[in-house]
């Protein structure tokens, strides 16, 4: 196995401590350790009562049964509990390809979902998501892409790093294409329920193809990324077992305390999601009014959920103006190039309650006559 430097990372081990205003995570605004216990009554009874040894490998039963509700047709059974959504997508990778595969896989994108699957030994062509198409997918396109040793079609909606959120009609397109082909569809759904309209939300893949897997974590929708807890959820039993045995060589089971916390949290999911859209509502139409303010500047494609949108720096390089903002006014934004982009564009992310702050400081920045050197 030979994996690349994962790039966002290697970025935010440069930046992220040193920077007062992230303004590129892709998270949503967190809370306390009391706030979750607060959701219910009895909770810090049922934490403290809570044995530190070994939990079971798949996850807790009661866990799974929260995570099963997210679903229409996934029993608990049918999920399998990680370490966070990184370890679901490595294990995944390895439990699906072999030297010679080859994989399709939704680009720009968070670099995981290629360089697994590279290191798993797939051959990887990328699905290539576009600007000018307000970053849509083309079932067409994936038609043609096709092989005859494609094992699996990758995609991620709501996307990261683009705001992007597939349409129902060629959603159902992909599920057509994969399953008369019999080619598994990973579907990275992090950012799921946290679509800005709820009307928009699609059915998860999972639940609509008896092949695919749904990847879920509890960081973005939810904003509880320090439980460090992601799953997969999926009919396919033969993927869910290899994926299953593999994990005895990563984490093996995951942390008590986080699980008994997620299973308190996820039963109030719903309350915990609306709280995150509000906010990133409210904080974009803060967004709206800055890319007015500096059209000149900025191209800003308005993403339709998530918390993280893909704007286009006009006319200047976006790599140097990232770091000299970071350096010079203490706000983080993160390249294109980190996710596979070489269009200019920059992530930025609205999920948290410092956003206000942060694009008056970046609009600071702006008035003080900045240029690229």
């Amino acid at each position: 196995m030979n994996l690349q430097d994962f790039k966002l990372e290697r970025f935010f081990a440069k930046y992220e401590f040193t920077t007062e205003f992230l303004l590129c995570t892709s998270d949503c605004e967190s809370m306390s350790l009391g706030d979750v216990l607060a959701l219910e009554q009895g909770a810090q009874e049922q934490l403290e009562r809570v044995w530190l040894g070994y939990t079971e490998s798949t996850g807790s039963p009661a866990l799974r049964r929260e995570i099963a509700k997210i679903y229409t047709s996934i029993e608990p059974d049918e999920i399998l509990v990680h370490a966070g959504a990184e370890e679901a997508i490595f294990l995944f990778m390895h439990a699906v390809f072999q030297p010679g595969d080859h994989a399709v896989v939704h680009t720009p994108c968070y670099q995981s979902l290629t360089e697994t699957a590279r290191s798993a030994g797939a051959q990887v062509s990328a699905w290539r998501a576009r600007e000018e198409n307000g970053w849509a997918l083309d079932a067409d396109d994936l038609q043609r892409m096709l092989r005859p040793e494609t094992r699996a079609v990758i995609i991620n909606t709501p996307h990261n790093p683009t705001g992007y959120l597939m349409d129902a009609e060629t959603m159902r397109e992909v599920q057509r294409i994969t399953q008369e082909r019999g080619i598994v569809l990973f579907c990275d759904e992090v950012y799921r329920e946290l679509e800005h309209n709820p009307a928009d939300r699609l059915a998860a893949a999972c639940d609509g193809n008896p092949l695919a897997v749904s990847l879920g974590v509890l960081s973005k929708a939810y904003g509880l990324a320090g439980l460090r807890i992601g799953w997969v959820a999926t009919h396919n039993r033969a993927i869910y077992q290899k994926m299953a045995a593999l994990k005895d060589y990563t984490s093996i089971c995951n942390s008590a305390p986080s699980e008994l916390l997620a299973e308190i949290a996820l039963r109030h999911r719903e309350m915990l999601a609306q709280r995150n859209r509000e906010l990133v509502l409210r904080n974009l139409t803060i967004l709206d009014g800055f890319f007015a303010r500096h059209a000149g500047l900025f191209f800003w494609p308005r993403p339709r959920a998530g918390s993280i949108a893909f704007p286009r720096l006009i006319g200047q390089d976006v790599e140097a103006f990232c770091d000299r903002l970071a350096r010079e006014a203490g706000v983080l934004l993160a390249p294109g190039s980190l996710f596979g982009d070489a269009g200019n564009h920059f992530r930025v992310g609205f999920g948290r309650a410092n956003l206000p702050l942060a694009v008056e400081r970046l609009e600071k920045f702006l008035g003080g006559g900045w240029q690229v050197l």
